[in-house]
């Protein structure tokens, strides 16, 4: 497989209005990556991409984040079977952001703490400021400790 090649970032105009791929990672090396289900836009998760993840993610058609707790790139679904399927990728104006758009394989979940989308509380606002969050998913769509084994130390987090 051919490697995709980054462009070196020159001009505002080549990378506001231009055609070429020329991403800006920050200062750890890191970009984020919004990700939502293609077929109904809910979002699944913020995640993050190093040069590498994005490669992969574009070259396999497949979802690879870098875990910022582990160090370590992770192709997601490896484990759980939760595979993210590419879409669509798009990238912003300034090209330090990225937002995918995926299908995901087996039950749809793509949060390693069992839920569908990594957003599944709200945090009261306004006049209910202070109030214990709030639950909007009912149900977790699989076990993760049968997944992923026994739950992190939340040190570790």
């Amino acid at each position: 497989m051919t490697h995709l090649k980054f462009q070196t970032r020159q001009t505002v105009e080549q990378v506001e209005e231009g055609t070429e791929l020329a991403p800006k990672f920050g200062h750890d090396g890191l970009m984020p990556c919004v990700t939502t289900d293609a077929a109904t836009g809910e979002v699944l998760m913020l995640g993050w991409m190093n040069a590498e993840a994005f490669r992969l993610s574009i070259e396999t058609g497949e979802a690879h984040y870098f875990s910022r707790a582990r160090q370590a790139l992770w192709h997601k679904g490896a484990t759980s079977g939760l595979v993210q399927k590419v879409v669509d990728v798009r990238i912003d104006d300034d090209q330090d952001a990225l937002w995918l758009r995926v299908d995901v394989t087996g039950s749809g979940a793509s949060c390693h703490v069992g839920y569908r989308s990594c957003f599944y509380r709200v945090v009261p606002h306004g006049a209910q400021a202070g109030a214990p969050l709030a639950f909007i998913e009912d149900h977790k769509t699989f076990d993760p400790v049968a997944v992923y084994g026994d739950a992190p130390n939340p040190t570790q987090l």
